[in-house]
């Protein structure tokens, strides 16, 4: 499990860590992870040019070593100082290995931008002369220290400049920014450098595949189609019958003993899926929703009279009150605006904040969809999905999605870890078949096998 921690939890931990250790012992662990990672990027550190932009933190001073370790190897390394407070000890050290303190505009061109700006306990947005200092070699690789400078660390908010990162070397553990969009877009990749800190379970986490593996419901010996999980789906209309096969073929996918379908595009569903069931009879979950049109709003009382789990998406998400039972439900950011009264441009702004409101407000799984997909519990905890591709934003995606999130409720996860599970293997599904091209939706539903045959060798 990656997780996550603020940055209250982060100094508390660093704090407790460095009562044991020499003083600026934690600093050179820091520095050091620093300068290999950067070394890693530029492939050789002999002759490359540094150019560090350097804040009056710690976060400066991890920059400013790393820079004298980096010097130390044969690189040429410049610093831009943007604090008159910069770190004393870092900057000695870099001076002493034969680096040199410029000016913004003095500066030649590096090979890579090392931004030192600001550090996790800073504000969100860039000074001008920041902003001005990274203006000044467009195009040239940027290395964030700990995070982008001026990103919100605890929300993943951006608010005016901020860095873009090529990569992120964070240090301890991930923070919320690295997982939570905006903010995590502007990381880049992250790396993370292991300090070895003592640190309290995380409230944003993000399951890896041996999560992954770990959660998946598997069949017996003695297990038959029954006891595996029913899963109903109520999706599709006659306005959108592909609503509803696509939903099925998520549903379909193996994780589950059985799909029952009830709805609109009965022909459809069964000439796609011969060995999905139509008609009645008892589930042990339902997915209502997709593609539902007019048809939705009595499909989801239907589903909600049986008493069992329930997906909720798309043309049923409206008609949701709160409710208290273990619904899930799937909106993307501008279904989950209407359903809070606000601007999709706020949900997009503020995902972490507005995805534990919606789940706090509705006593619902709220799976928020996107770039990094947000699974909020009605306390407060939070999974991010970090697998997958952009190339899943492709119609009919959803509907797989909410039929694979079903079938997992079928075979025995609660809300929380049948969607957080179900968007794991929906990325990691569309990651495979996708292989760096464009895909289908139908395509990534039919990936799910073999994505969960990989996992379980």
């Amino acid at each position: 499990m990656r997780a996550a921690h603020t940055v209250q939890q982060v100094r508390d931990a660093e704090a407790d860590l460095m009562r044991g250790l020499p003083e600026g012992a934690l600093m050179q662990r820091a520095a050091t992870g620093l300068a290999t990672a950067i070394a890693d990027l530029l492939g050789a550190t002999y002759g490359a040019r540094v150019l560090l932009l350097v804040g009056g933190g710690d976060n400066g001073g991890d920059a400013l070593w790393a820079g004298a370790v980096l010097a130390r190897r044969g690189a040429s390394v410049e610093a831009v100082l943007l604090s008159e407070h910069a770190h004393a000890e870092g900057l000695a050290a870099l001076r002493a290995r034969g680096g040199r303190v410029v000016t913004a505009t003095e500066s030649s061109r590096p090979d890579v931008v090392v931004d030192g700006v600001v550090g996790i306990g800073g504000r969100p947005g860039l000074r001008p002369e920041a902003v001005e200092a990274l203006a000044q070699h467009p195009g040239v690789p940027v290395v964030a220290v700990d995070v982008p400078s001026g990103v919100d660390v605890d929300s993943g908010r951006v608010d005016g400049d901020h860095v873009r990162a090529d990569l992120t070397v964070t240090f301890g553990t991930h923070k919320v920014a690295h997982l939570v969009d905006p903010a995590a877009e502007a990381a880049g990749v992250v790396h993370l450098v292991d300090l070895g800190l003592d640190l309290p379970d995380a409230a944003v986490t993000a399951l890896q595949a041996t999560d992954v593996a770990a959660l998946l419901p598997r069949p017996g010996g003695v297990d038959h189609k029954y006891t595996r999980g029913v899963v109903g789906v109520r999706a599709g209309s006659d306005a959108y019958p592909g609503a509803a096969v696509l939903c099925t073929a998520g549903a379909a996918t193996g994780l589950a003993g059985m799909v029952r379908y009830a709805g609109a595009a009965a022909d459809a569903v069964r000439a796609a899926h011969p060995e999905v069931v139509v008609g009645g009879g008892r589930v042990q979950a339902w997915v209502v929703g997709s593609g539902g049109d007019a048809d939705a709003e009595q499909a989801l009382a239907d589903a909600l009279a049986d008493g069992v789990p329930t997906v909720v998406d798309a043309d049923a998400l409206q008609h949701v009150r709160t409710h208290g039972g273990e619904l899930v439900l799937t909106p993307h950011a501008g279904e989950l605006a209407r359903m809070l009264d606000l601007e999709r441009a706020e949900v997009e702004a503020d995902g972490l904040a507005v995805a534990r409101r919606a789940a706090a407000t509705y006593g619902a799984t709220v799976l928020l969809k996107g770039r990094h997909t947000l699974v909020a519990r009605p306390d407060g905890a939070v999974r991010v999905t970090t697998s997958g591709v952009p190339w899943l934003a492709v119609a009919g995606a959803g509907d797989v999605l909410a039929g694979i999130i079903g079938s997992l409720l079928a075979g025995g996860l609660d809300p929380f870890d049948a969607a957080s599970v179900g968007s794991w293997l929906h990325g990691a599904a569309a990651t495979l078949v996708s292989d760096g091209g464009p895909l289908r939706a139908g395509a990534v539903a039919d990936a799910v096998p073999t994505t969960v045959r990989r996992l379980l060798l």
